[in-house]
């Protein structure tokens, strides 16, 4: 028994020794480094491998604690629990959100959201404080249709707290089946008490580019779209790209608002072809110094014959948050809309022998000026915040609102109220006549039922309407001001 633990402790330490030199050799560029790392590597592991008495002197704690376990814990504690335990404990002891430890499972399904499809609510989520928190909700998703906001702590599923767990068990109770509920109990900054968010799961396609044609004072403006940085993502937005300016685009919006990264070549295969002067894109530095680096450069001599503009908000992270340093930092082109999310470092997945990943940041990037915008985010040149109404959340499902109730949910239905032009009268959180005129005046206008009380018909209605509204370019303030920017206004 002592000896079959020891076996399978120096495979994992093997596992993990390998899979992080490996991947280090394939991302930084100094063959030197990579001959002494690769030679070190060979007389660690054949220590480790040979099941001779001298195991390095740093693991031998380690390996002290594994045989005290299996010999004299009270319940039988398989190899397998203790090595997945103590890697979980190695990744968390960096206390970096963004590294993490995926077992075979989880690793598969994280692999699936990559490529295709998966069934869910559509938000990318990190593990801050102890709380999984959201980064920004895909465009398009349940998540994004039913209000969740980038930095919202989303404390339970359904009921189910999700204190303790790891941030892939937490994942796995938010996702579900294609019409399921996910009931979530978030925390908002500036919200007294947490929120009862419902996210109704859907097929969550990774169709990460769009583009449509907006004619703004007297200019056609092409304005593309990126929901996040995948496989094929640079490859979409080259295509589309040749596609407007085939139709004499004299200007483009750039729209990563609300989104939060993803493949970095993927980000520098589109600042290729838009940064000018084959200008630098990103630089990545390495180790805690930053004693190696390595720059991306564009491919590309001439700007754009257009003025071009990116937009950013909280949502925008990571990836994201490249591309914008990289546009403003070629002082051609602006950034328009809110703080970015301040994301600087870079991840690395490895895959062990099971099919486990290993994700750990293993540098950091910094824009082409130099700046590291880590927690600190990148503003933009014209700041536009949009209209109050689009942090209006959901209405609650457990209960009607009608004259003379107040509280959080009712100065929420006077939000949505006055983004629709049906004006409560008050905001204050009163359900007073004026608000229930308003309630009548527009299950009216729908032909529902007039009682001046919200049900869940009317709820349903009024939820819509305002998504409809916010879809609507000329309600998105954001927008218009970056289309005036590329106009010239």
């Amino acid at each position: 028994m002592r000896w079959k633990g020891r076996t399978v402790l120096a495979l994992v330490l093997i596992s993990m020794v390998a899979s992080s030199f490996l991947t280090i050799a394939m991302m930084k560029t100094s063959a030197s480094a990579n001959a002494t790392q690769n030679g070190a590597l060979t007389a660690s592991t054949g220590a480790v491998f040979s099941g001779g008495s001298e195991y390095p002197q740093e693991f031998k704690k380690l390996y002290e604690a594994f045989t005290a376990i299996k010999k004299d814990y009270i319940q039988t504690v398989t190899n397998e629990q203790l090595v997945e335990g103590a890697i979980g404990g190695m990744v968390g002891a960096l206390e970096d959100p963004y590294s993490d430890y995926m077992d075979p499972k989880s690793a598969e399904e994280f692999t699936s959201t990559l490529h295709s499809t998966f069934q869910g609510i559509g938000t990318e989520v990190t593990m801050q404080n102890g709380r999984v928190t959201v980064v920004s909700p895909f465009k398009g998703s349940p998540a994004e249709r039913a209000g969740l906001r980038p930095n919202d702590q989303i404390l339970s599923v359904n009921g189910e707290s999700l204190e303790g767990l790891d941030l892939h068990q937490a994942v796995t109770k938010i996702r579900g089946p294609k019409g399921t509920k996910a009931v979530l109990k978030v925390v908002r900054a500036g919200v007294a008490e947490p929120l009862n968010i419902v996210c109704i799961r859907d097929d969550i396609p990774i169709e990460t580019v769009n583009s449509q044609i907006i004619e703004k004072n007297g200019v056609k403006v092409g304005v593309i779209g990126i929901t996040q940085f995948s496989t094929e993502t640079a490859k979409h937005f080259k295509e589309q790209l040749a596609s407007l300016e085939k139709t004499g685009i004299g200007g483009l919006v750039i729209d990563v608002r609300g989104n939060p990264g993803g493949y970095l070549l993927a980000v520098k295969e589109i600042g290729e072809v838009l940064v000018p002067k084959k200008g630098v894109i990103v630089a990545i530095e390495y180790g805690a110094g930053g004693q190696q680096k390595e720059e991306y450069r564009s491919t590309t001599d001439a700007a754009k014959p257009y003025p071009i503009a990116v937009l950013i908000n909280g949502g925008s992270a990571s990836a994201s948050e490249i591309l914008a340093g990289a546009m403003r930092d070629s002082g051609n082109y602006k950034l328009v809309g809110e703080k970015s999310f301040g994301k600087g470092t870079v991840q690395s997945t490895m895959e062990m022998t099971d099919k486990s990943q290993l994700k750990l940041t293993i540098a950091k990037w910094v824009t082409p000026s130099g700046e590291w915008i880590h927690k600190k985010g990148i503003e933009p040149d014209f700041k536009v915040a949009q209209p109050d109404y689009f942090n209006a959340t959901q209405l609650p499902a457990d209960k009607e609102l009608a004259r003379d109730m107040a509280g959080a949910d009712v100065k929420n239905l006077q939000l949505i109220l006055t983004g629709l032009k049906l004006s409560p009268g008050r905001d204050d959180g009163y359900f007073d006549e004026k608000t229930e005129q308003a309630i009548k005046q527009f299950q009216t206008a729908k032909k529902l039922p007039v009682t001046g009380k919200v049900d869940a018909a009317t709820r349903s209605q009024l939820e819509e309407s305002l998504r409809e509204t916010m879809r609507k370019p000329e309600n998105d303030l954001q927008l218009q001001k970056a289309l005036d920017v590329v106009t010239g206004k």
